[in-house]
């Protein structure tokens, strides 16, 4: 209590090697970023969920390569984070899975190494499709964290209320990092700062239409302590707080990179019948939780038939990878050494 804590943006080059892109389809210029840790074993793929980026696997790919022997290839899917492509608006299912398969062939060609692929909600949804679609032919496991058809389509129609109930913008990277801690999104202030970067972009001008006028409040607690500091100082408040907007007016406002409430029409696609096509992929598999009231009708009977494994991490928020690095990077690293795909390091157990 009474320290301050520290909001600053940390770059993504102490968790990864480095950032590469790679094109896909010359015709249509399209290209795709992702994040590299190159060691060696088996590679794990993996894919953000919606309004997101890689970036959000940054401390996740630290706790796992301390761990196991791996590779990893974190990947801003289309529409997201630096990938830049000529239609980022059509984040189909179909689309965005064969966005994947290409990504793999060419980074590998005809002989890729075994990968598995680790999608978080909307890209445990792509992850799913691209394993059933066969768009990886050396897949090795697969691994959903904190997405269930059942709970997903539940929630659809309550999205957009919590979307619109999200800031539009931000006076700077730092005050966006804040928002995200203290309004429980990320409960991880080290992974904030890292993932944050990747969700929210400098807005072209203050005034541009994607940039609302709008000045985010900022966060309660410190605005109270201010208040008390000018009754103190015998100023006055208000004209404080026009001096501060008309400041912020003459920055550059940061806004979201992509604006989620207009990808609705493809919710459904990426969820229905998502239980049964996980169910019906041949390979290893593992499901991440943040609670266990999430499972629906068929994930239960297929857990008690022992088709995947299960954990559930308490204590998380739906960024289960970002609020609990340490136990998914250990759940995953169990899982690959349980079947024989990679070995231990460091005298993990």
């Amino acid at each position: 209590p009474g320290r301050k804590r520290d909001f600053s943006p940390v770059l993504w080059s102490q968790y990864f090697e480095s950032m590469e892109d790679v094109v896909v389809e010359n015709d249509t210029g399209k290209d795709i970023s992702f994040y590299f840790a190159d060691l060696f074993g088996p590679v794990l793929l993996l894919l953000h969920g919606g309004g997101h980026s890689a970036l959000s696997w940054a401390v996740f790919t630290s706790a796992i390569i301390n761990r196991i022997q791996c590779r990893i290839v974190a990947l801003d899917l289309r529409g997201h984070g630096e990938t830049k492509v000529r239609n980022p608006e059509d984040l189909s299912a179909e689309t965005m899975s064969k966005d994947v398969g290409n990504v793999v062939e060419a980074l590998y060609g005809d002989l890729p190494p075994p990968i598995m692929l680790i999608g978080h909600s909307m890209g445990g949804a792509i992850a799913v499709h691209t394993a059933v679609a066969n768009l990886v032919p050396s897949l090795l496991g697969l691994c959903m964290i904190d997405v269930v058809e059942g709970t997903a389509m539940d929630a659809l129609n309550s999205m957009q209320n919590f979307l619109r109930s999200r800031p539009k913008t931000f006076k700077s990277l730092e005050n966006a990092i804040e928002w995200s801690v203290k309004s429980g999104q990320i409960r991880n202030l080290e992974s904030a700062r890292v993932s944050m970067v990747g969700q929210v972009k400098q807005c072209e001008g203050a005034a541009s239409p994607e940039c609302p006028k709008a000045i985010v409040e900022g966060i309660i607690e410190e605005e109270e302590e201010e208040e008390e500091e000018d009754e103190e100082r015998g100023g006055s408040v208000n004209k404080r707080k026009k001096e501060d907007d008309t400041e912020t007016k003459k920055e550059h406002l940061y806004t979201w990179r992509i604006e989620l409430a207009k990808t609705e029409k493809y919710w459904d696609g990426w969820f229905r019948g998502l239980s049964n096509l996980f169910l019906s992929c041949p390979t290893p598999k593992l499901l991440l939780l943040a609670g266990v009231d999430r499972l629906d009708k068929d994930l239960t009977i297929g857990q008690m038939q022992g088709k995947f494994q299960m954990q559930v991490l308490p204590q998380c928020g739906h960024a289960v990878h970002e609020d609990a690095p340490d136990k998914v990077a250990e759940a995953v690293a169990t899982f690959l050494i349980r079947h024989r795909f990679t070995e231990p390091i460091g005298g993990f157990q």
